[in-house]
């Protein structure tokens, strides 16, 4: 046998090895387990053998091994009622198995596996202390929504210049209410500035539209408006670093001109979301000391990690958001109809409204093409990121209010007028 055809059983036994090892140190001196590092890489190693001999001998082996756990679990049940490593043990023979003709893959299953093994106290209490039962039921109704109801739309454009998809809407009412459930339970977990903090940056990524209405929502638990603030502008901020990707996949070019604004908007965009974690850090340290009968800063933090208590799970806010930025698209389209399709510049602002990256995506691609030139792709990169802007502090007022809007516009418009003042002065 070459070297090349023992990768597979090597693969396989350090996948065991890996495995042994993590349930061996999870059981410590326990006499009792059922199997140590020793007994899963060999249970891998069978997995591999069975694998190379036929199908049917793979089925074979998961009928002995399942037999060897059921015998393992009735000795160790008394003293280890958990199951757990004896499914670990099954799992590792498949793994060792599946080794033999995709390794790549079973690698990455059994290091998913490691990690779950090892973030056991992590996980119950999670399930124990975050989640609760409201928390179990907002997960089913957003798992009914997105593989029950939306197979169910139609996939198609309809209404008034074929901008309306029924199905793209509904995808948009999904991440609006996702977003939000994360959110609230990463600020319940973390607390409220680390949780809502992250979430903001990691949907941003995903829609930074949806991102900000969601931590307009939030923002309406007085413990977090300030953190919630802080929140959106990383989300914006994550904007402009996902425009620099998309760009440079683009046309590295378009790039060369473009990154001055870009990292301009993305620092000033930080410095934003700073301003206003020390804001809510001051408020939240300065509160203890409030003079007697006087009123709690507006946004300020209590002193502990309970997170938000606002629910974050309304369809209704979610279709009204959905239902702007429709019509936001819809208003964009029909604006370029009138003017007419070479207006480049207008026509990336009208997909701005729907996405930012959609917009500038559509302009550094007909500059790459040679349909234009680099100053009227720069202008409708700049258009496509201002009319986002603007969607975004429209949903920052309908759906957080004044309060947040008022808190949220005035940081953005500073950072969209650098962005735009470094944009024409390297153009």
């Amino acid at each position: 046998m070459t070297v090349h055809g023992m990768l597979p059983f090597v693969s396989a036994l350090a996948i065991g090895l890996l495995l042994g090892f993590e349930r061996e140190r999870s059981h410590g001196t326990d006499v009792h387990q059922m199997a140590g590092s020793r007994t899963f890489a060999l249970l891998a190693l069978c997995g591999a053998l069975a694998a190379s001999f036929h199908p049917w001998v793979i089925a074979a082996g998961v009928l002995a091994v399942g037999g060897l756990v059921a015998v393992g679990y009735r000795r160790t049940s008394e003293h280890d009622p958990g199951a757990t490593t004896e499914v670990a043990a099954l799992v590792t023979f498949l793994l060792g198995a599946l080794a033999w003709s995709q390794a790549g893959l079973a690698a990455a299953i059994a290091i998913t596996m490691i990690v779950l093994l090892a973030a056991k106290g992590r996980i119950h209490s999670f399930a124990r202390d975050i989640v609760t039962d409201t928390d179990v039921e907002d997960v089913i109704k957003l798992l009914v929504m997105a593989f029950v109801v939306l197979p169910l739309l139609p996939n198609r454009s309809v209404g008034p210049y074929g901008v309306l998809n029924p199905q793209k809407i509904w995808q948009l009412v999904l991440a609006l209410t996702g977003i939000s459930w994360v959110g609230y339970v990463a600020a319940r977990m973390l607390g409220p500035r680390r949780g809502l903090l992250i979430t903001g940056l990691a949907g941003g990524f995903i829609s930074a539209s949806a991102t900000t209405a969601s931590m307009a929502r939030l923002s309406k638990s007085p413990d977090q408006a300030r953190v919630a603030v802080a929140g959106a502008s990383l989300a914006s901020m994550a904007t402009f670093v996902q425009l620099a990707g998309i760009i440079a996949i683009a046309d590295s070019r378009l790039l060369a001109k473009l990154w001055p604004a870009l990292l301009v908007g993305a620092l000033v965009m930080a410095a934003v979301a700073g301003f206003w974690v020390h804001r809510g850090t001051h408020a939240r340290d300065a509160g203890p000391q409030l003079e007697k009968g006087a009123e709690p800063a507006e946004g300020a933090e209590p002193d502990t990690a309970a997170g938000p208590t606002t629910h974050p799970f309304g369809l209704r806010p979610a279709l009204v958001l959905a239902a702007v930025l429709t019509l936001a698209v819809l208003v964009g389209r029909w604006v370029v109809d009138v003017i007419g399709p070479q207006a480049t510049v207008l026509a990336s602002g009208a997909a701005g409204f729907a996405d930012a990256h959609a917009g500038a995506l559509a302009a550094a691609t007909l500059y790459h093409e040679g349909q234009i030139g680099a100053g009227a792709a720069l202008a409708g990169i700049g258009t496509a990121v201002a009319t986002n802007t603007v969607l975004k502090c429209i949903l920052a007022f309908v759906a957080g209010g004044r309060n947040f809007g008022w808190r949220f516009t005035p940081g953005i418009l500073v950072v969209i007028g650098l962005f735009l003042t470094t944009l024409a002065l390297t153009a």
